[in-house]
C-alpha cells in the first residue's frame, strides 16, 4: 500500500490511497538448517579462494600443490625403484608438512571471521533465521574440512602409488586409514585454535601473524623443552611437555594409538594413559574453541 499526494488536491480531499500490488511471500521457507549449509558450503569455498579473486586462490592452491607435490614424488620413486615401502608413513607425513599447514591455517582461519568483524557484517547473518551457534558451527566445519582436505590429500596419493607400486594392500590400506584419523584430529584442532585467535581481532594481518605465532613458536618452545629433558636423562617428563603444543599433541596420539613412531627428542612414546591424557586434551581443546568462538559472536551479534 501507498500514499500518493496530490500537487493540488481538490477542495476536502486531501491524499488518496492507491493499491500498487505488493503482497507477502507464500513461497517455501528454508529456515536455519539450510542458512546454515549455505554458510557452510560457501565459507569451504572460500577457503580455496572459490568464487572469489583470482588473487584471492593463489595462496591456498599454492598450498596445495606443496602439500602433493612432496608425495607425488615419493610414490614416483617407489614405483620406478620397485621398493618394498614408503619411504615415509602416512602418520607420519603432516607433521613433517607442519610449517605448510600452519601456513594455510594462518592465512583462511582470518579470511573465514575476521571479514566479517571488519566489515561488521556479522549482525546481518544474525538478522536471518541462523543463531550464533548456527554460524560458529558453519564457520568451524568449513575450515576443519579445508584442512582435511589440506591433509588428507596427499595421502591419497601415497595410497594410490603404493597401490601401483603393488605394495601389500592390507598393510597399505590400514597405514592410510590411521593416517586419515591422524589428519582429521589435527584439522579438528588446528580449525579451533586458528578461528579463536583470528577472531579476536578483525584485521587479517595481525590475525595471520597471531596464528603462526601460537602455532610455531608452542611448537619451538616445547620441542627445546623436550630436548633439554632427553639430555639431561629426564625423560620421564617429556610426554607430559608435549601437551602444551598442537603439533606435539597429535603426535602423542597418533603415537599411543595409531601405530606411529614418535618425533620427540629420543623418540620417547608416551604411555597408554599418557595417550588417552593426550586425546582429551585435543578434544577437550576443540570443544572449548568452540564455546569461546559462541561466546566471541555473542558480544558482537548484538
Amino acid at each position: 500500500m501507498a500514499v500518493e499526494h496530490s500537487a493540488a488536491p481538490p477542495s476536502g480531499d486531501q491524499a488518496r490511497i492507491h493499491d500498487i500490488g505488493y503482497r507477502t511471500y507464500d513461497g517455501p521457507r528454508l529456515g536455519r538448517a539450510y542458512a546454515r549449509r549455505s554458510l557452510y558450503v560457501q565459507s569451504l569455498r572460500g577457503a580455496y579462494g572459490l568464487g572469489r579473486s583470482v588473487k584471492s586462490k593463489v595462496l591456498p592452491m599454492l598450498l596445495f600443490a606443496v602439500m602433493c607435490v612432496p608425495a607425488a614424488i615419493m610414490v614416483a620413486v617407489a614405483v620406478f625403484t620397485k621398493a618394498k615401502d614408503l619411504p615415509i608413513a602416512y602418520t607420519d607425513y603432516a607433521l613433517i608438512m607442519q610449517a605448510v599447514i600452519s601456513l594455510y591455517v594462518a592465512s583462511q582461519a582470518p579470511q573465514a571471521v575476521s571479514r566479517d568483524l571488519r566489515f561488521r557484517t556479522v549482525p546481518l547473518y544474525f538478522s536471518r533465521p541462523i543463531e550464533v551457534s548456527d554460524y560458529v558451527r558453519a564457520k568451524y566445519a568449513a575450515l576443519a574440512s579445508a584442512m582435511f582436505i589440506l591433509t588428507a590429500a596427499p595421502l591419497l596419493v601415497l595410497y594410490v602409488g603404493a597401490l601401483l607400486a603393488k605394495l601389500d594392500f592390507t598393510d597399505q590400506t590400514k597405514g592410510f586409514a590411521q593416517g586419515l584419523v591422524s589428519v582429521a584430529l589435527l584439522s579438528l584442532l588446528f580449525s579451533g585454535i586458528g578461528l579463536v585467535v583470528a577472531a579476536v581481532t578483525p584485521r587479517r594481518g595481525f590475525g595471520i601473524a597471531a596464528v603462526i605465532a601460537v602455532l610455531m613458536i608452542s611448537y619451538g618452545a616445547v620441542s627445546t623443552l623436550q630436548a633439554i629433558a632427553y639430555v639431561q636423562e629426564n625423560t620421564g617428563v617429556i610426554p607430559w611437555i608435549g601437551l602444551f603444543s598442537p603439533v606435539t599433541l597429535i603426535d602423542g596420539v597418533q603415537t599411543a594409538f595409531l601405530g606411529a613412531t614418535s618425533t620427540v627428542p629420543g623418540g620417547v612414546e608416551p604411555s597408554t594413559a599418557q595417550g588417552v591424557v593426550y586425546l582429551l586434551v585435543v578434544l577437550g581443546l576443540a570443544a572449548a574453541a568452540y564455546g569461546l568462538l559462541v561466546r566471541r559472536y555473542k558480544k558482537v551479534g548484538m
